[in-house]
């Protein structure tokens, strides 16, 4: 089969197309015939050599989420899984390639009507969005600023606190352009990157998709009881004494977490990216696609990320 292998950490340039021999579905796994791969901030990290402690070494095929087809069942799989649609994350890594495999425990069905360019846009990032609100404790009526909203977690994010009622949904952004896409998706007001625009002068729960050497600024955003979630670092990590706000500002009790979906049990997980996927195909949650490339193009998404440009997600087909 054709699959991307990261050749050598660092830049897109690293990324090289080879053929290899297809995976074979192991128990308790699927196999799937690749329909869509997910492009994300996570494949972007790991191919620039920065994500330390999971011992990623040369050759790795990147990627961790797909949709496509099952074709084939491990040991312990139900055979009823067979010529299933499905959404599949592969961990991380497999998933830039004609055929992969995941564990049947991280397959979820589609429903009629979702293409799976959109199962994949939405997959991984919805439920991150979800579960990082309420890792939050967001309640409507607050006010929440997404920092990062232009990419797939940040658009999730937007239109679930909009819809849960919040108070004010402000982003950060990087341009008008953005900003106008961002305002038809709920966001109500629309700041720059370093988080300069009218809007208002606190929040109480501040979405942070970023990390990088700026996240002490926006800790100082927020309100008396405040809380930051942190469900990316795709800026790099914060600086050391990142905390200093916390303390020089601690009658306001603020608070500052990281969430990972690696934490929610998949018995909590699994019916929500499933509703996800439901209200997609009526309609009722937005999945924006930038731009769809072959698998052979996998150096230029990553180019077109690193450079910035993309609002939504990329998407890859074999």
């Amino acid at each position: 089969m054709k699959a991307v292998t990261i050749r050598e950490f660092g830049s897109p340039g690293g990324l090289a197309v080879v053929d290899r021999p297809a995976p074979v579905a192991a128990p308790g796994q699927v196999l799937l015939d690749v329909e869509a791969i997910g492009v994300g901030g996570v494949d972007a990290v790991i191919r620039r050599g920065t994500l330390g402690g999971y011992g990623f070494e040369p050759g790795l095929v990147p990627g961790s989420e797909v949709a496509g087809v099952v074709t084939g069942v491990g040991e312990g799989v139900d055979p009823a899984w067979l010529g299933r649609r499905v959404w599949a994350f592969t961990g991380l890594g497999g998933g830039y390639a004609e055929q992969a495999v995941a564990a049947v425990a991280d397959a979820v069905p589609l429903p009629r009507g979702l293409s799976g360019a959109d199962a994949v846009t939405l997959g991984s990032s919805g439920p991150v969005a979800h579960f990082g609100l309420a890792h939050a404790r967001f309640a409507s009526g607050e006010s929440v600023l997404v920092r990062g909203a232009a990419g797939s977690i940040g658009i999730a994010a937007v239109q679930l606190a909009a819809r849960a009622g919040a108070a004010a949904v402000a982003v950060t952004t990087s341009s008008a352009g953005r900003g106008d896409r961002l305002r038809a998706l709920g966001a109500t007001h629309v700041l720059d990157r370093a988080g300069a625009g009218a809007g208002p002068a606190a929040y109480d729960v501040v979405f942070d998709v970023i990390g990088g050497p700026d996240l002490p600024a926006f800790l100082e955003r927020l309100a008396p009881n405040g809380r930051m979630v942190v469900v990316g670092a795709v800026g790099g990590l914060p600086p050391a004494d990142f905390g200093l706000p916390l303390l020089r500002d601690f009658r306001k009790s603020l608070s500052v977490a990281t969430f990972s979906t690696d934490t929610v049990p998949a018995a909590d997980r699994d019916p929500v990216r499933a509703a996800q996927f439901e209200a997609a195909a009526r309609g009722e949650l937005r999945t924006v696609i930038h731009e769809v490339l072959p698998l052979d193009d996998a150096a230029l998404a990553h180019r077109k990320m690193d450079e910035g440009e993309v609002f939504g997600r990329i998407v890859l087909t074999p």
